[in-house]
């Protein structure tokens, strides 16, 4: 039997989840959900991380399109990546009702 490939949907969904995959990056995305954007520097004060290291699960959040950001020196202000947002959110919970649908495996 051939090797199967995988889609670019599988990987789509594992871009996402590998960059919602630490809790820090899901307290960014929270926070941002809950406001129209964010800067850097004030998330910085609130998150228990030091600025660098939030700016590295920034660049995580941003590669795989969840967030994007706006640079106005000596800024940079955050947001939700709303298209992107939507997509994830429809590629997961599909992914979830077919994982869910299938029951071959039962543990009793």
């Amino acid at each position: 039997m051939p090797k199967k490939e995988l889609t670019a949907e599988q990987e789509q969904i594992a871009r996402f989840a590998k960059a919602m995959g630490h809790p820090i990056r899901i307290a960014i995305l929270e926070m941002l959900a809950n406001q129209s954007c964010c800067y850097h520097g004030d998330m910085s004060e609130i998150l228990p991380i030091a600025k660098s290291t939030l700016s590295q699960h920034l660049n995580e959040l941003k590669d795989a399109g969840l967030v994007q950001g706006t640079i106005t020196l000596p800024t940079v202000k955050y947001c939700i990546n709303k298209e992107n947002w939507e997509k994830a959110k429809s590629m997961f919970s599909a992914f979830f009702v077919e994982v869910s649908n299938e029951d071959n495996c039962s543990t009793k």
